[in-house]
């Protein structure tokens, strides 16, 4: 069984022994019934072995690549758990979660106003922000997303707050403070593009100053988060908006405001994407920019549907867009990316099929990955990869009715296409209550087996 003390030992290695689930495309990914991956001492993974038998083998591989008894911890999967890569959520509003679920009747803008604004304006409190923060942070995590792309507030303060809570508990994440100096309340506005570009240096110099991660590397990066495509720029835009408003008379698209100021590249997040025109997404696709698919947010406030297919040539990522979305869990971002993709497959003229269940292992996994120019480190199992990975558990112990428990007695040989299931499973009917362990970077921070 697994234990509930942090994998990463000093000195040692971590062994983990049992079912892998592990993408390698949009189209294709390994279902492992009893895979091996180790982690070394610094939380990158030494080794992947795809098929291994328990007893004498284990001991004789472990050898081979230099591991003698003693020098390393071994976790052994029970019956009805399986390791996958960690989710990867590429479109989050952290300071939107105490207004989650709310506003639903509304459409993009006057959902801002009544709801959004109000909530996020509370950050300049820090007080506030230190009380809820540390809770909204510990329930991404425990909802099993390992690396984040964060919104936080035009707060700087309450920013860097954030950026310090992510990084004491363990979480990967890109963290931004919100620019914005147009068409906002008069209460919640930055003074001037002049002031807003100074507090978002001194973000940046903060969150570069943190320490580093036990491989040497910063686990939370700076980010520049403009609200409304280019806040300094044009007045806010619908996400319904198929041309900005007032801004440059010499762009003939959305996309191409960005690309006019040096902002549409290989860095550069775009979220939604409902009303990209197909030239604009030959030219983000030439730009080599990502896309972060937030289909939960797109339904709740009535926005549309993206045609992600189509936007597949350098990479698309899922998001929540908390709150616009209204649930913190890629779950079920998951879920509504396989309903989208069923409603635009039977559209005229829009083509495509639905996602199966690779494309959306890949839009959680490795494409958010790339989008966030992160795929050397982080979105699948591979040698001198980060282990940044969830430990599920689909028995009927796990507490959630909607899961039909994959309990097998010790011993049992698992099948490849049972592994599906149980993937499949956790994907349409798993939520908190499935995840163990959420591990970054070698580390357990999380799960309903963390006792942290």
């Amino acid at each position: 069984m697994v234990t509930n003390t942090p994998t990463v030992a000093p000195g040692k290695y971590t062994v983990y022994l049992g079912p892998v689930i592990n993408p390698k495309t949009s189209t294709h990914f390994d279902a492992l019934p009893n895979g091996l991956i180790v982690v070394d001492p610094r939380g990158n993974i030494e080794r992947l072995i795809e098929t291994l038998l328990r007893g004498s083998e284990l001991q004789d591989a472990l050898t081979q690549i230099g591991l003698p008894d003693g020098t390393y911890t071994l976790v052994t999967l029970a019956p009805g758990e399986f390791i996958m890569p960690g989710l990867i959520d590429t479109h989050i509003h952290a300071c939107q979660l105490p207004n989650l679920g709310l506003g639903g009747d509304y459409e993009l803008l006057d959902w801002l106003e009544k709801y959004t604004y109000p909530t996020e304006r509370n950050f300049f409190k820090l007080d506030f922000a230190a009380r809820v923060y540390p809770e909204i942070v510990k329930r991404i995590i425990n909802s099993g997303t390992t690396t984040s792309c964060y919104y936080g507030t035009l707060h700087l303060e309450a920013t860097k707050l954030l950026a310090d809570v992510v990084y004491k508990k363990g979480q990967r994440a890109f963290v931004g403070k919100c620019n914005m100096d147009r068409n906002c309340p008069p209460d919640y506005i930055e003074p001037s593009a002049k002031v807003s570009r100074e507090t978002t240096e001194l973000l940046v110099t903060h969150i570069q100053n943190l320490p580093r991660s036990s491989a040497g590397e910063p686990l939370v990066r700076p980010v520049i988060t403009p609200r409304f495509a280019i806040s300094h720029i044009y007045p806010r835009t619908s996400k319904k908006s198929r041309r900005p408003w007032n801004c440059s008379p010499d762009c003939t698209s959305y996309a191409g405001v960005y690309d006019k100021y040096n902002l549409l590249r290989r860095n550069t997040i775009l979220a939604h994407g409902v009303y990209l025109t197909d030239e604009e997404m030959e030219l983000i696709a030439q730009r080599g920019a990502g896309v972060s698919h937030c289909p939960a947010s797109n339904f709740y406030l009535g926005s549309g549907m993206a045609r992600v297919r189509k936007l597949l040539e350098h990479g698309v990522g899922l998001g929540t867009d908390v709150s616009g979305g209204n649930n913190p869990s890629l779950l079920y971002a998951i879920q509504m990316a396989s309903n989208t993709s069923k409603m635009v497959a039977i559209l005229p003229n829009d083509g495509g099929k639905k996602f199966d269940t690779a494309m959306l292992l890949y839009l959680a996994t490795l494409g958010g990955a790339e989008v966030c120019c992160l795929q050397d480190r982080i979105g699948s199992f591979e040698q001198g990869k980060a282990f940044d990975a969830l430990l599920v558990n689909v028995r009927d112990d796990s507490g959630n009715p909607a899961v039909w428990g994959g309990d097998l007695a010790e011993g049992d040989y698992l099948e490849k296409e049972v592994l599906k299931e149980w993937l499949e499973r956790f994907f349409f009917c798993g939520d908190d209550r499935n995840i163990r362990q959420v591990i970054v970077q070698g580390s357990v921070i999380g799960g309903r087996g963390f006792r942290g």
